[in-house]
């Protein structure tokens, strides 16, 4: 598989790119994004490091269709996100839907490709809290779009993965709640959540909304 991913330079997208960078099946990885990856700082092999390539553009809008850098790939796993605290309304606008629709929109081929976007535990598309309605547009916006699959990811806590280093404090105080909420059904690792994206994209899967129980059965499938 050739994959695209925003966001490798935030938790989420950096612990899903190693993944994907140790993933046999995983011929290609184009990281999209502000910032380089600066993958040599990772305890990757040297054939882990070469299938990586990079794309570096200030600004997502900026991009449009018909770009060469996406041609020929099989998927999307668009990562890249802000939290909404204490981020302003109009700014989480911009990331979260703005950015993310447009990104579909410029996509070549989308009845050969898959688009997961990383969406959020408590999405709702009429929840009351101001951010649940702007996802929750942005998922039907792009299952809308006539993609092969459309799948919105909606994870709680997530594990590193080994190798990872944009960690903050809060990382390790959700550590302490992990094997709690492990037995909840309510957290993955990261490997998890990166072979449950490559089994969505290679057989499917018949739900939109993907929860963290959900992730663990799907990433038992990916072999």
């Amino acid at each position: 598989m050739k994959i695209i991913i925003t966001g490798a330079t935030g938790y989420v997208g950096e612990g899903v790119m190693l993944e994907m960078l140790r993933t046999p099946q995983v011929e290609k990885v184009l990281s999209v994004g502000r910032r380089p990856v600066q993958i040599n700082q990772y305890p990757l092999t040297e054939e882990e490091k070469a299938k990586l390539e990079e794309y570096i553009i200030p600004d997502f809008m900026d991009l449009q269709a018909g770009d060469p850098h996406f041609e020929g790939y099989d998927a999307v796993y668009f990562i890249a996100g802000v939290t909404s605290i204490g981020t302003p309304e109009e700014v989480y606008r911009r990331i979260s839907y703005d950015i993310p629709t447009h990104f579909a929109d410029i996509m070549p081929n989308k009845e050969k490709m898959t688009y997961i976007y990383l969406s959020g535990a408590g999405t709702n598309p009429k929840g009351k809290q101001w951010w649940m309605p702007i996802k929750g547009a942005t998922e039907n916006y792009i299952q809308a779009q006539g993609f092969k699959h459309a799948f919105a990811y909606r994870p709680a806590l997530m594990r590193w993965a080994k190798g990872q280093i944009r960690l903050q404090k809060m990382q390790y105080i959700f550590f302490l709640f992990y094997p709690l909420m492990r037995l909840c059904g309510l957290a993955n690792n990261m490997t998890e959540v990166a072979h449950s994206m490559l089994s969505c994209t290679r057989d499917g899967y018949k739900e939109f909304a993907i929860n963290p129980r959900e992730i663990t059965k799907l990433a038992k499938l990916w072999k």
